[in-house]
């Protein structure tokens, strides 16, 4: 099965979506399951895995809603506050939905580069496991000290890395970044997203050749076991079309083998996401 792990919908509007601001003048409208089935079905793409880009449980709500509707819709990944007393509540309540596969929170945004070592987030974070739930770090590359303390503190929750991480691309520099991510590798239970690369690079002059450094650091580091392709459609179109995002993992990994191309294009996203909830 090929997975698209990493995408997004959303019907606009300025205020939920702040986020996009006048650079972004290309997402200010409605991204919704007709617009990506055929970006899907060019790509020889069986499905997806929706992805929250609202920190609300009205996201989940919609999110799951476009899933029961749409059966390319494999799973979603929603958010809840996971530092609320009635934490066990509401994920009891999301993790009876099939598709409800996991939880990210934009950490990226949050003013105290610590959040995640939070008592309070953390013991939102410990209560994952039980309720078969998977989570997305969602960081800049200067939160990667932290990220490391916080996959340390829990060796046995399934976490996947976005973005793979944000590094400097546009600027071209690698480190100190590869050499989290080598660290970060290290936990067995860390997967990471071939995503959102292009939006990391200069949105109009970005070349291949850019992103293969970055690539490099990553198959070294996860092998191709734990690398799943997502393509941040429609935050992607900043930079670059659908297929031309797609395309630049094909192109990397056109000399691997065909078990692992099966991998990276979809096997390792169901095994994370989705074989998960069936076991």
């Amino acid at each position: 099965m090929k997975i698209d792990a990493h995408q997004h919908f959303w019907r606009y509007s300025p205020i939920t979506h702040s986020w996009i601001n006048d650079s972004m003048a290309v997402l200010k409208r409605d991204f919704l399951p007709e617009d990506l089935k055929p970006e899907l079905k060019k790509k020889s793409f069986n499905g997806c895995i929706a992805v929250q880009a609202d920190q609300s449980e009205a996201e989940n709500d919609f999110l799951l809603n476009l899933a029961d509707n749409n059966d390319f819709i494999k799973g979603v990944v929603g958010w809840l506050d996971l530092r609320a007393d009635n934490i066990d509540e509401r994920l009891a309540h999301y993790s009876k939905q099939p598709k409800f596969c996991g939880l990210r929170h934009v950490v990226q945004d949050e003013p105290d580069d610590e959040f995640l070592l939070r008592e309070d987030f953390k013991r939102g974070i410990n209560k994952l496991k039980q309720y078969n739930l998977t989570y997305d770090i969602l960081i800049f590359e200067k939160q990667l000290p932290v990220a490391l303390k916080f996959v340390e503190a829990f060796p046995d929750q399934p976490f996947v890395i976005d973005h793979i991480a944000k590094p400097l691309i546009i600027r071209h520099e690698l480190s100190p970044w590869n050499e989290y991510i080598q660290k970060l590798a290290e936990f067995p239970n860390v997967y990471c997203k071939i995503s959102g690369l292009v939006t990391e690079a200069h949105w109009k002059n970005w070349k291949k050749t850019d992103l293969t450094p970055y690539l490099d650091v990553i198959f070294e580091a996860f092998d191709t076991h734990r690398v799943m392709v997502g393509s941040d459609w429609p935050v992607c179109k900043l930079a670059a079309s659908y297929e031309q995002v797609i395309d630049i993992i094909q192109s990397y990994i056109q000399g691997f083998s065909p078990t692992e191309k099966a991998d990276i294009m979809g096997n390792n996203a169901a095994e994370f996401y989705l074989n998960r909830n069936n076991s």
